[in-house]
């Protein structure tokens, strides 16, 4: 769990900093990293958490439930974000103080749940939570930390077109804490009997459906006019068969 929390917080704090040595980064090659992480985090959706759902112990309705309620809860975040999560790079979003308050607040929170994902599996055997999900696995680590790099870079992005270097190196470090703080949190529930097997899969479907708003979000607007274009579909494919290899093939 250690070595997670340090990629987690690096992942986001590096990409982050990126900003401030390549201050104007060329919009096509950003764009087809958003494709790529978005179709990896579309794969792993569908090729292992939606699988690991409902094949599980979960009452299978309910989890459809939480599943919507975590799509609709992401777009109430973007709300407040501006959609930096999947990203966008509003600079005027933190004009203002309340720009700023409101855009931390909807990235902490869907960047807290996202880490939840990711309690230490040692935690549910403590409390007897028979478990066929691996929440730790791998490539659910893998889709979050692609999802989070271009996420800081692009709130980085916005922080400092507003915010002395300063402020926006101490709230990027926010940002980049809150999905470690998820996973930390979930194990401690566990761990100490406050978060039920139920309790997970409702964890577990509000993240799946925050990943299907944001993943799909980018691959529409990736091609708003619905344009052909080669090395999106190429970085598209790319991705998906890497959730395949990761998933099938290790």
């Amino acid at each position: 769990m250690g070595l997670n929390f340090l990629l987690l917080f690096f992942t986001a704090l590096l990409a982050g900093l990126f900003v401030f040595f390549t201050p104007v980064l060329k919009e096509k090659y950003f764009k087809l990293v958003l494709v790529f992480a978005g179709s990896y985090l579309f794969s792993i959706t569908i090729l292992h958490i939606l699988p690991e759902l409902f094949s599980g112990s979960y009452n299978p309705s309910r989890i459809g439930i939480y599943i919507l309620i975590g799509f609709l809860l992401q777009q109430l975040l973007e709300f407040w974000s501006a959609g930096i999560e999947h990203g966008h790079i509003h600079k005027k979003q933190a004009a203002t103080y309340r720009g700023v308050f409101t855009l931390m607040v909807g990235l902490f929170i869907h960047a807290f749940l996202e880490g939840t994902l990711l309690f230490h599996e040692a935690s549910a055997s403590h409390q007897g939570l028979s478990l066929a999900q691996e929440h730790s696995d791998k490539t659910v680590l893998l889709g979050i930390l692609m999802h989070k790099g271009p996420a800081a870079f692009a709130l980085a992005a916005v922080l400092s077109a507003s915010l002395s270097k300063k402020w926006t190196l101490v709230l990027l470090t926010v940002f980049a804490l809150a999905s470690p703080l998820g996973m930390l949190s979930s194990s401690f529930f566990i761990k100490q009997g406050l978060l039920s097997f139920e309790g997970i899969g409702i964890l577990y479907g509000l993240v799946t459906g925050g990943f299907l708003h944001i993943s799909t979000t980018i691959f529409f607007e990736s091609s708003p006019h619905h344009t052909f274009q080669l090395n999106k579909l190429a970085v598209t494919f790319l991705a998906a068969a890497l959730a395949f290899a990761s998933e099938y093939l290790t």
